[in-house]
Parts: structure tokens; sequence; C-alpha cells
């Protein structure tokens, strides 16, 4: 299938700093930047970064980000399921996950998450996908932000529907691990009937529950 990569670019001023959003990034723009300190929920800064430009190298892999004064201030991904994940045994080159979002603290509270995600389905990039994440608590910075795990939850539900990403049921193990925890999903208008079947497959390994 065409993996639509159409750069995307806008300003956005947050506390008298000037943001660059834009994407999705090239490895050797990645590789140009520093990254906040902070950006370490999933692992050191410099190994994220470090994540980010491999991930920008893939053929349907794509990273948007948020940068001022030349560092990053947060991202999102997108890219294939791990292969060692439920998701991709269906073998679907149109199903792509939402992998990770992050801005750092000092930053948060003001719409750039939902800048970051909006920029990605912009120009029509991803109509002919299937887009979804994959949302466990474990994962949340409930300390951060002061919210228990249903608030955090809300949270993450309103920012997905921002892209009208809605919430899927599914039999996924990990997902079903904690009542917190929950499949969002956008299927885009050029979606076949045929890899929306797939999908529903994939999310369901018990029939009896589909």
């Amino acid at each position: 299938m065409e993996h639509r990569k159409i750069p995307v670019s806008h300003v956005y001023v947050y506390h008298n700093k000037e943001i660059i959003i834009s994407g999705p990034m090239s490895p050797a723009v990645l590789q140009s930047l520093d990254i906040h300190r902070d950006l370490d929920a999933f692992r050191k800064p410099r190994e994220q970064l470090d994540a980010l430009i491999e991930i920008s190298g893939l053929p349907e892999g794509r990273v948007i980000t948020a940068v001022t004064d030349n560092i990053l201030i947060g991202y999102v991904t997108f890219h294939y399921p791990d292969e060692l994940e439920l998701w991709s045994q269906g073998g679907m080159s149109d199903l792509i996950e939402l992998g990770a979002i992050e801005v750092a603290d000092a930053y948060r509270g003001g719409g750039l998450g939902k800048l970051l995600i909006a920029t990605a389905f912009e120009r029509e990039q991803l109509e002919n996908c299937i887009v979804f994440t994959t949302e466990y608590y474990w994962h949340w910075d409930l300390k951060g932000s002061g919210l228990d795990v249903w608030a955090y939850r809300k949270m993450m539900e309103n920012l997905m529907k921002t892209v009208d990403m809605v919430w899927y049921a599914t039999d996924d193990p990990e997902i079903c691990s904690h009542p917190a925890n929950c499949l969002m999903v956008r299927i885009g208008r050029e979606v076949p009937m045929s890899s929306q079947e797939t999908f529903d497959r994939v999310r369901f390994r018990q029939r009896f529950m589909y």
C-alpha cells in the first residue's frame, strides 16, 4: 500500500515560546535536534531520540514533533505493531499503531498533544489506514498529572477523540487485565471492508466474543 508522507508544519506560541509542530520528520532532521530531559516516560531521553530516528526511517513510520529552540519537547509516533504482539497477526499493511505520545512537563496543559496528533492526520495522509492505539494505565503519568486512573483514562479518550478515534472492544489479554485499559481505533475512509474484517478477527481471538 501507499504510505503517504506529506510534510506539515504549524507555529504555536505557548508561554511566550514559539513552538514548531511538524512532521512526518526525516531521520536527518531528528538527528540535528536536542531532546528535552523530561522526555523519559519510555526510556532515557537520548535513547528515546535514537528510537524516534529509527521510527522515522521506516517505510510506514512517522514522527510528528514539537520543537522550540532546536529542542524536542514533544512527539507522537506511528508505526506497524511489533511482530510479537497480537496486532501483527493479521499481516495487515494498512494497520498502523499510534505508538507513543509524550510532552515535556513544562509544556503540558496547553494543547500540544492535540496539535501533534491532529497534524499527523492532515491532508488525508492516513485515510487509507486503520490507526489504533492501546492505552495501558501503567504507562500513564498519574503522579505527575495528579489524576487518578479513571480521570487519566478520560483525558486520553478525549485526546484521541479529537481525531475521531473511538473505543473498540477486544479480548486482548493485556487490555483485559485492567478495566482502565482500552483500545481506540480510527478507520480511514479509504480502508476496504476486507481489512476491517481482518482487524475484527485480530482483535477477537475468542470467537464467541465476536
